[in-house]
């Protein structure tokens, strides 16, 4: 019993929160620390695996988004995803802000960065688009007045149920507000299982939703309802390019 002790208690439990069943899954590493072996970048304006002006680099055992090759951001929102579809499972991330904005950032990029999920497939994204289809647990950092709630639920091409009601906005915020200044390491968690999602901040929930489907009136969304079932059911992972620098590490997940 002990090695499954430490695991469940290695991803973090949540007061008022149930933990998943251990000995469904084992904990493992979606990141070498190396290189960027299984992730391949998709930024807008560029073909999939084009890593325009190194935005996503390994230093130091460190996962980094960097824009220092950048002239100006023009509206290249990307993306690394990793390779593997994924259903029921608990990701870890551990993530921080770092530096300031590129130039040309839009307004709401300063410490704006995503975990995308239930996404689709990196292949089948437009040259153009910005965004998958996909939910998102959005990072963000504060400025040390204006305090922001990390780990609000963003959905791209879907909707999902919040109190039993669908969410009326792009993003919601957390129940649970949690803001982080400076360069601190955050730790951010998914728990996806049987439709019901929820998201940690540092062990804590902050917020719970289930049921999520496709947006039928989406037009790029409409293109994954299959057998007249708009339900999603998994997808892949990815970390976001938003134009402020960011550093991730200990990417982790137990598959259900």
């Amino acid at each position: 019993m002990k090695p499954l002790l430490i695991l469940a208690v290695s991803f973090g439990t949540a007061v008022g929160s149930m933990p998943r069943c251990a000995s469904e899954g084992r904990a493992h590493s979606l990141f070498n620390g190396k290189d960027l072996e299984h992730w391949t970048p998709k930024i807008s304006g560029y073909k999939l695996g084009e890593n325009f002006g190194n935005t996503f680099r390994v230093e130091n055992g460190i996962l980094s988004t960097r824009y220092d090759n950048y002239d100006n951001f023009h509206n290249r929102f990307g993306a690394l995803y990793y390779d593997k579809k994924f259903t029921n499972y608990r990701l870890k991330v551990e993530y921080r802000f770092v530096g300031d904005t590129v130039a040309g950032a839009p307004s709401w990029g300063f410490r704006d960065g995503g975990i995308q999920y239930d996404c689709q497939a990196p292949s089948t994204l437009g040259l153009d688009q910005p965004f998958p289809v996909c939910l998102e647990y959005n990072l963000l950092g504060s400025d040390g007045k204006n305090k922001r709630g990390t780990g609000e639920i963003c959905a791209s091409g879907m909707y999902v149920e919040i109190n039993g009601k669908r969410n009326t906005s792009y993003c919601t915020p957390p129940t649970v507000k949690k803001s982080f200044d400076g360069d601190a390491w955050v730790t951010a968690e998914i728990d996806v299982h049987d439709g019901e999602i929820i998201h940690f901040v540092n062990g804590e929930e902050v917020i719970r939703f289930k049921n999520p489907r496709y947006d039928t009136a989406n037009a790029i969304a409409k293109n994954f309802i299959v057998t007249n079932s708009d339900r999603v059911s998994g997808g892949y992972i990815s970390l976001q390019s938003n134009s402020h620098p960011m550093d991730f590490r200990k990417i982790e997940i137990m598959e259900y």
